[in-house]
């Protein structure tokens, strides 16, 4: 098997990182033969982790709160998923909390340098889709200052014009992450339409990030700190937004989080592992490309709202949001462990992963065929 790409790293094999075969184990044992400097790391992750996931969880409580005082509230409509008038806009705790934790780690060198600037973009993509939140900007202005933050953002991948691998050449490649990354932010935002999923994809994705990054050695340089915290953040918020939602994420929340875990799959996909990075949100690729193809071929308007999303058509029979988030939650972890598993066999990982995504989609469009459950008498 060749080289993916024409310009790799002197110590990365032919997927990327290092060799993983050889080089894991060997990384792990000498980690085992550290235990000092291991524990302060564990210490320092863990602690990290329950922080940002106390202040997400208070901070959501707060804006809960604040928005219902405020009366910005989502107001049910023929493609709603939900029957009553929700809160919006509870991501600004968790985006707030989670750029704040990472400006924190940069500021004291826990943390790549680059992640002062996504933290800037991300304020900027968290103002922006707070003033869509309450007054409903029209979609092409907001797609053109998605394009221009990714392609401001490629000054944070340090890899940029590799993230394929050497598939493509380097100005090509730059243009298509750009591309990418700004598809990925709105297909966050697109998949935000029931409760709890948002918050159950981001977990999964950051602690698919951390297993990987443990593996593979790129977690030095403050990466692991990066996704538990993102993973965290996004855990914090689930209380509040599990079936039967008291607020709802909003574009506010969306964006940025799609934004911020772009930043760290492209990271990854950059030194090499291409395979994980694709496969830890295989769930949502999937069922947002598949959609937005479909719709195409409908000749619908693809920019208006809708419910034809794999995870909404399932809904149809009883309306059982949690059954849902927890199937999406179970095909997540599965894509985790092909994630894993691509760090050493990337080929038979992409397949299981393309297995995976394709059950667990099958799994939604046969839900929402079934016959509606009879209301109680």
């Amino acid at each position: 098997m060749g080289p993916a790409s024409g310009k790799r790293h002197p110590e990365q094999g032919n997927w990327g990182g290092w060799r993983p075969a050889e080089a894991v184990p060997a990384r792990l044992w000498y980690k085992l033969g550290h235990a000092p400097t291991a524990s302060r790391a564990m210490t320092t992750l863990l602690a990290t982790a329950v922080l940002v996931f106390a202040a997400s969880w208070a901070g959501s409580g707060l804006m809960t709160t604040w928005l219902r005082r405020r009366m910005i509230l989502d107001h049910p409509a023929a493609r709603s998923s939900h029957g009553a008038p929700v809160p919006k806009g509870g991501g600004v705790a968790v985006t707030a909390v989670l750029l704040l934790t990472w400006l924190g780690l940069a500021i004291a060198d826990l943390a790549p340098p680059e992640t002062l600037l996504v933290c800037c973009l991300a304020f900027a993509l968290a103002a922006l889709s707070w003033f869509n939140d309450v007054t409903d900007l029209p979609a092409a202005p907001r797609l053109a200052t998605h394009l221009l933050i990714a392609a401001v953002g490629l000054l944070a991948l340090p890899d940029r014009g590799h993230v394929f691998q050497g598939l493509l050449p380097e100005d090509l490649d730059q243009a298509a992450t750009v591309l990418l990354w700004a598809w990925f932010m709105n297909l966050f935002n697109f998949m935000d339409g029931i409760d709890g999923i948002t918050a159950v994809e981001t977990g999964a994705i950051g602690f698919g990030l951390a297993f990987v990054g443990a593996l593979t050695g790129i977690a030095s340089g403050g990466y692991l700190l990066l996704v538990v915290a993102l993973a965290a953040a996004a855990l914090g918020f689930l209380p509040w937004n599990w079936h039967p939602a008291r607020v709802f994420l909003g574009d506010a929340g969306s964006v940025p989080l799609g934004f911020a875990a772009g930043w760290l799959l492209l990271l990854l996909a950059g030194r090499g592992y291409w395979a994980s990075a694709l496969l830890l949100p295989l769930y949502y690729l999937a069922d947002a490309t598949l959609t937005l193809l479909l719709r195409l071929a409908r000749g619908e308007a693809v920019w208006r709202a809708h419910k034809t999303h794999f995870y909404q058509r399932a809904l149809a029979p009883d309306g059982d949001h949690g059954t849902v988030a927890l199937w999406i939650l179970a095909g997540n972890l599965g894509l985790v462990a092909a994630a894993v598993m691509a760090v050493w066999h990337p080929e038979p990982a992409l397949a299981l992963g393309a297995a995976i995504a394709t059950a667990l989609l099958l799994k939604l469009a046969l839900r929402g065929r079934r016959a509606p459950r009879p209301a109680s008498a």
